[in-house]
């Protein structure tokens, strides 16, 4: 390790050197390599040393986003909201007076990267983890993606495998509005025969998803329950981004985006968003089914998702891992 190099040439006690992080970060910014990975060792001496709360940077302050904000907040995690970023200012706005010391607003994605956040909360877009999760996890900071659609792309996906692990930093993928991960990653260890996700969401719940534009479907025009989609998890999120990132947690927790069934149904009666989950293999099978109702404020994303990224920050932060 590179501290270890450090403390043996310096001869100083790890206290010594634990302050020294400090002073560093005080002299500024730098971009040697070598000098990075001192740094990053000395942070986490001091971090072990004199443990205080996780400094988090969020990007995205929309309804999740806020909901992480107003948990820190109201200290039910224990983290120190750093600094966030939204294109909309009225929204970074709203954040801030959740809180007495309000986190500073980044003005571009270079704010985060240089700061001293040592985990960094997506809640923005799909489009958003592909354009700053790389550089997020180059600068040796930690990454949590609420846009889990994002990594429907495998070559995307191993690139963000391979990156963190040479950086020596963690991606945590919240479970989002379903349940049954844990059970499918256990399956996962022998052989999955079938993975099938049906989605069912009211009409407006899926107003403007790519696919519905491109097949000219009129979602005024349905007024019974109406199969709207039916192909595999890399296919629904092409077509429905900002609905489906359930598929590709399910997918990437079993058998693969190409292989996982996806079926959309879109029901004017219903006022939950409502997934099934089927899983048969060689363990058995089982099924999972999740009522859950859509977020006041964007009728797009459940509740229950919300409330999985705070469940997951919870579970970062916590010296005990219920598996």
């Amino acid at each position: 390790m590179v501290y270890n190099q450090v403390l043996d040439q310096t001869k100083l006690p790890q206290h010594i050197l634990s302050i020294s992080l400090n002073i560093l970060l005080l002299i500024g910014q730098t971009k040697d390599p070598d000098q990075i990975n001192i740094l990053a060792e000395l942070k986490y001496i001091n971090n072990k040393t004199n443990p205080t709360p996780m400094k988090i940077a969020l990007i995205g302050c929309g309804f999740i986003g806020e909901f992480i904000a107003q948990a820190i907040a109201d200290k039910k995690v224990d983290a120190e909201l750093l600094i966030i970023m939204d294109r909309h200012k009225e929204k970074t706005e709203n954040v801030s007076r959740l809180f007495t010391t309000p986190p500073k607003t980044a003005k571009d994605i270079d704010d985060i990267l240089h700061s001293e956040a040592e985990l960094v909360i997506e809640a923005a877009s799909i489009s958003a983890v592909k354009l700053f999760a790389m550089d997020i996890l180059k600068s040796k900071k930690n990454l949590m993606t609420m846009s889990t659609g994002a990594y429907a792309d495998p070559d995307f996906y191993e690139k963000i495998k391979e990156t963190a692990k040479e950086n020596k930093v963690k991606v945590y993928l919240p479970s989002g509005a379903v349940g049954g991960l844990d059970a499918l990653r256990s399956a996962s260890n022998d052989r999955i025969k079938e993975v099938t996700l049906e989605t069912t969401k009211h009409p407006k719940s899926l107003q403007g998803a790519p696919y519905l534009v491109e097949n000219k479907i009129h979602l005024e025009e349905i007024h019974k329950k109406t199969t709207i989609f039916e192909g595999n998890a890399a296919e629904a999120i092409r077509g429905f981004p900002a609905n489906v990132n359930v598929a590709v947690a399910l997918a990437l927790a079993g058998i693969g985006v190409e292989k996982t069934k996806v079926r959309i149904i879109a029901d004017p009666e219903v006022k939950q968003n409502i997934h099934k989950i089927s899983v048969s293999g060689k363990f058995g099978e089982f099924r999972f089914n999740v009522k859950n109702l859509p977020s006041p404020q964007n009728p797009k994303t459940s509740y229950l998702a919300a409330l999985s990224a705070v469940a997951t920050l919870q579970k970062i932060i916590s010296p005990v891992k219920i598996a």
